[in-house]
């Protein structure tokens, strides 16, 4: 009877003991010491302290012990280190508000930073405490929503680049070239920084966003994405360019003085770009991507393919009459102008157009695309660092040929390929056209098949030095001697009621070829334009 007591008070005890533990810490079982399974509502402190052990674990950095806490620990885990690896943020504080029943209320103060852009982001979140099922131990349940609450179904963050990394754009010397001051060159810079932004050293500007789980790709323009945080402005990468200032502040001050003017200046030597300008700043980029018949200015191309073919020589006769015919089509020279008796030399630097029709029949109709292709490198993938048309001379058949012969038809150039067409003259091999030096990014620059027939080229060379020297450039070209050339041009449009004039040339390691639209003949419009700038270079040398 006493035994039976003694057990009995032990029962009691224990039940005493269960008691106790359901309202706050736990219960153990009287036969084997093992936790029992908790039930019941939950009270205010298991709710404060599975919500405090989950908000300190992830305020800590420790993402295993925190998703541990959840109901669900290897979804919760991994949703974590996506908040902390992929949207890059940290949580500095947690701090939660008072419980409405087993819901928490906190408000979070974290830390976004990525590639060295950092910002706070402050926001409010809720959490749930539930018991877990089969040990009824008070734990978090989870659902996206708890790390932010737009992260509801199929959501997700996602850092991407707001913008291309600002860039601080030197010239040759290490000057740096602010648009402001030479506006021709904001699109170029722009270009620039596109391109070389991040590579130059610079952190573009970045924004943390909410999209839809299928956006991929830091770089993946989110659709309708929210964005939470935004840094704009990164850190400016520093680019060395081939522009030499002093050369861009001549060329932005002589196309100021003209309307619709455009121009481009290049070392010969080494296809370095020294100066890009147009008269209007914001416009379309006619200098490097524009594309236009360039009149006359295609002799020098149509003049190497004769010299090299032996259908011209300089100091040989060579027809030029006033019109001559070809595929049906009547081809005229300026004002009808012709030269009874006169050398190739005087049909050159005349810029006589029928000089060149009268040879269309003896030319196949490749043979001119594929001279600007194989000798001169229009049509190339040229990889200047910046947008630019490399020009075209597609074949053409019967008079469609004939008038390609003299720029017009179907060819199409700007002011960097007819600088480039002028600087292959001078020396006599293609060097491609470039604005940032392909060391900075490794690229290969375009290279011409062949380099023009040493023959033909220094018979062209000495026709241009005659048409700068008395020819139809000479005018321009006052004032400027020694190693010179020159090409005029003038290109007719339909519905224009001027041409628009082009001027070609070189003055010893430097070359340029600008555009005046509806300018009317070249070496009145474009060539006062080339001269001048020239002239500005070469006198700071």
């Amino acid at each position: 009877m006493g035994g039976e007591r003694r057990r009995r008070h032990v029962w009691i005890a224990g039940a005493v003991s269960l008691g106790l533990a359901g309202a706050g810490i736990g219960a153990w079982s009287a036969f084997g010491g093992e936790e029992a399974p908790r039930t019941g509502p939950l009270s205010a402190s298991e709710v404060r302290s599975a919500a405090n052990g989950f908000l300190g674990a992830w305020t800590d950095g420790d993402t295993g012990a925190a998703a541990d806490r959840t109901d669900d620990a290897r979804v919760a885990g991994a949703a974590l280190r996506d908040y902390k690896e992929r949207a890059h943020l940290t949580a500095r504080e947690l701090r939660p508000d008072a419980p409405a029943g087993p819901r928490v209320p906190f408000s979070v103060r974290a830390e976004f930073a990525y590639e060295g852009a950092r910002a706070p982001l402050t926001y409010h979140s809720a959490l749930t405490v539930v018991r877990r099922a089969g040990d009824g131990k008070p734990v978090v349940r989870w659902e996206p929503r708890v790390l932010h609450p737009g992260l509801g179904q199929g959501k997700r963050l996602m850092v991407r680049r707001a913008s291309a990394a600002p860039l601080l754009a030197v010239d040759r010397a290490g000057q740096a070239l602010d648009s402001r001051a030479l506006p021709s060159l904001g699109s170029v810079v722009d270009g620039l920084r596109r391109t070389y932004g991040k590579a130059a050293g610079g952190r573009p500007g970045v924004e943390l966003r909410l999209v839809p789980r299928a956006a991929a790709g830091a770089d993946a323009e989110p659709p309708n994405g929210t964005a939470l945080l935004s840094v704009p402005e990164g850190a400016p990468g520093r680019l060395r360019t081939t522009l030499d200032a002093r050369v861009q502040k001549a060329a932005e001050r002589e196309v100021a003085r003209r309307t619709d003017a455009s121009i481009v200046v290049l070392k010969p030597s080494t296809g370095e770009i020294l100066a890009v300008a147009n008269s209007r700043a914001g416009g379309p980029d006619t200098a490097l991507e524009g594309r236009l018949a360039p009149g006359s200015t295609m002799k020098m191309i149509t003049g190497s393919l004769l010299l090299e073919k032996k259908l011209a020589d300089p100091d040989k006769p060579h027809p030029c009459p006033k019109t001559a015919s070809y595929g049906g089509w009547q081809f005229h020279n300026v004002d009808d102008f012709d030269i009874p008796g006169g050398t190739f030399r005087a049909d050159f630097a005349a810029s006589c157009n029928t000089a060149f029709i009268t040879q269309a029949g003896k030319l196949a109709d490749e043979d001119l695309s594929r001279q600007a292709r194989d000798v001169f490198g229009i049509g190339a993938h040229w990889s200047v660092g910046v947008a630019a048309f490399a020009g075209a001379v597609p074949v053409e058949h019967a008079a469609s040929k004939a008038a390609s012969m003299i720029g017009q038809g179907a060819v199409r150039m700007n002011p960097l390929t007819m600088a480039s067409v002028v600087s292959t003259a001078r020396t006599g091999q293609f060097r491609q056209p470039y604005l940032v030096a392909p060391s900075v990014d490794h690229r290969t620059l375009a290279s011409a098949r062949r380099d023009l027939a040493p023959a033909a080229h220094a018979q062209l060379r000495d026709l241009l030095h005659t048409t700068a020297a008395s020819g139809s450039a000479a005018g321009s070209m006052v004032g400027l001697s020694g190693d010179i050339g020159a090409k005029t041009g003038s290109a007719e449009v339909v519905g224009q009621k001027e041409p628009n004039g082009w001027f070609a040339a070189w003055h010893g390691d430097l070359a340029a070829s600008a555009v005046m639209l509806r300018g009317g003949r070249g070496g009145e419009s474009s060539g006062p334009l080339v001269a001048a700038v020239l002239k500005a270079a070469d006198g700071g040398r």
